[in-house]
């Protein structure tokens, strides 16, 4: 998973004068005046969103903070539709061929901006955009040594001055009947998770500010401890007891925001049909591998023909059992996600499976305010920080969890599992080809990537460990890689499902723990992300589908 920036994603490179796509002839009258335009909006998102900017490596704004006033949308909006206009005048096949991808990945991202604001207005319902917001101005710029520590400790102070002022912004944008109950309550558990960032990873390095941004440090803690507190009260007094919005989003809502999210010309109905099968297949896998792994036998397993469907789902999950009673201990799980990352490192390395980045990646502890949606995601830098590590986040497990909680998490995230994880996440997945999308001469295009594609392209990965002998071809390690996989295939239904159908709690908690043998822990946990999120969980089916046609045509135009 890739975490969600600011509402919009920038980037300085083109700006800072780095390389336009690498053209071999002259460019032509179209290009130029596409780079020009380019240019043009990375300039005005930079300042729409100077959280975003730092984010992504444009640090000219690393003091200012995101201005989400209702007057600051609707002036940022108004020049988002100007842009739009210069871009459809420019004629598409008067471009280069990268141009021509550059500048259809734009189009997206200036109409999804556009429709965001004013057809789903999540401005007013969503209090996660602005507690996102908050939590990144402040930890990306702590988090990444991008400059001298007393560099960047400065530009917080003046971040931690004016967040009072985003929590006003906050509570003046939301209109409570719009906002759905599962939002709130979660932007509750992470609200004070800002003041964690300001007393753990700020407040520490108070002698290596200068002598007057250290005298502003104390004061401009002061006032947000209060603001943080004074907005906790309000999100527990008045935001939970007054939401009263529909989580769902509804059929026209979200077949728009498919077609913007995953840029395909995958119809929902096209996608449903296509998981539903991936389903069976699937499971069909699962099954064979499972008699395999019962048997003993893991070269010699015998299909069992006429076999009911209770009978291969009893078998499928016996052998899960299998790996599921292989677990880390309950304080341990970011211990293993370390020596996961290593083994996998080790594996690629000595297969020689892909070119590798120079830059390091490390797992570190998830900061709070990230907590509650995901258990993993993978952090990159951004185009302009090509040197830096990229971050493999990792939720520890929360010490007020009971027994009965922590067993359900260590045994979907088992040792297996977290060593499918790494290779998601870091090794050859997300980290992997995230650092050769920086690499690539268009900074533009870094920064408009594809979601389909990189989540498509980590489940892709995983697979490849597998076949490649990933864990000394270790059968159990293949069914919990196919676990995985049937994971994000029921992902692509639940999405739709929840959003369009109406599936209930209930019927959502059946197609994961049965259809998909999570643990209820898990599937409790997905529940909350699919309410609090949309559009976004296809992408894993959506993309893995599409790599493997990639691979399919490869296959038939190279032969042997």
């Amino acid at each position: 998973m890739i975490p969600h920036l600011s509402r919009r994603f920038v980037v300085g490179a083109l700006a800072a004068g780095a390389a336009s796509p690498a053209v071999a002839a002259p460019q032509s009258a179209a290009d130029a005046a596409f780079d020009a335009l380019a240019r043009r909006w990375i300039d005005l998102t930079s300042r729409l969103s100077p959280v975003s900017a730092t984010q992504i490596g444009d640090h000219r704004y690393d003091s200012e903070l995101d201005d989400l006033s209702a007057d600051a949308r609707m002036a940022g909006d108004t020049q988002l539709c100007v842009l739009r206009d210069q871009l459809k005048a420019i004629p598409r096949d008067q471009l280069s061929r990268a141009h021509q991808i550059d500048a259809a990945m734009l189009m997206n991202k200036l109409l999804y901006d556009i429709w965001t604001d004013e057809v789903l207005q999540s401005w007013a319902w969503d209090p996660l955009i602005y507690s996102g917001t908050a939590g990144d101005a402040l930890y990306s710029l702590v988090a990444r040594e991008f400059a001298p520590l007393p560099t960047r400790l400065a530009s917080a102070v003046a971040r931690i001055e004016k967040l009072p002022r985003l929590l006003q912004q906050t509570r003046d944008n939301l209109v409570l009947a719009r906002v759905p109950l599962v939002h709130a309550q979660t932007v509750s558990k992470q609200n004070k998770g800002l003041l964690s960032l300001v007393n753990d990873l700020i407040a520490p390095h108070l002698g290596q500010m200068s002598a007057s941004v250290g005298a502003r440090f104390g004061p401009a803690a002061a006032a947000l401890t209060k603001a943080v507190n004074e907005h906790q009260a309000w999100i527990d007094n008045t935001l939970v007891p007054g939401a009263k919005g529909d989580f769902r989003l509804g059929q026209k809502l979200y077949d728009e925001k498919l077609a913007f999210a995953l840029h395909s010309p995958l119809s929902r109905h096209e996608i449903r049909e296509k998981a539903e099968a991936a389903v069976v297949s699937t499971r069909m896998e699962m099954y064979v591998l499972s008699l395999q792994i019962l048997s003993g036998h893991p070269k010699e397993g015998v299909f069992v023909e006429g076999a009911s469907p209770e009978d291969q789902h009893a078998a499928i999950r016996a052998a899960l059992d299998r790996a599921a009673a292989d677990r880390p201990a309950r304080d341990k799980v970011v211990d293993q996600a370390r020596e996961a990352l290593a083994a996998a490192t080790a594996f690629v390395k000595k297969k020689d499976l892909i070119t590798l980045p120079t830059a390091p990646v490390q797992v570190v502890v998830m900061p709070e305010f990230k907590r509650g949606v995901a258990v993993a995601y993978c952090d990159p830098p951004g185009p302009l920080d090509k040197t830096l590590a990229t971050f493999y986040d990792v939720s520890p497990i929360p010490d007020d969890w009971t027994d009965a909680r922590t067993e359900s998490f260590l045994r979907e995230y088992n040792r297996r599992a977290i060593h499918d994880i790494a290779t998601h996440e870091a090794m050859p997945g997300h980290y992997v080809q995230l650092a050769h999308s920086n690499a690539y001469p268009s900074a533009l295009r870094s920064v408009l990537w594809s979601g389909a594609f990189v989540e498509g392209w980590a489940v892709y990965g995983e697979g490849v460990m597998a076949d490649e002998g990933f864990l000394g071809h270790d059968p159990l390690y293949k069914l919990v890689v196919l676990k995985t996989r049937l994971r994000s295939i029921t992902n692509a239904l639940l999405d739709q499902a929840i959003h369009v159908d109406g599936m209930s709690r209930e019927d959502a908690m059946k197609l994961m723990m049965e259809t998909a043998f999570q643990e209820e822990g898990e599937a409790a946990g997905k529940w909350i992300r699919a309410s609090v999120s949309c559009a976004q969980l296809p992408s894993y089916f959506v993309g893995y589908s599409e790599h493997c046609a990639i691979r399919k045509e490869a296959q038939q135009r190279w032969g042997k």
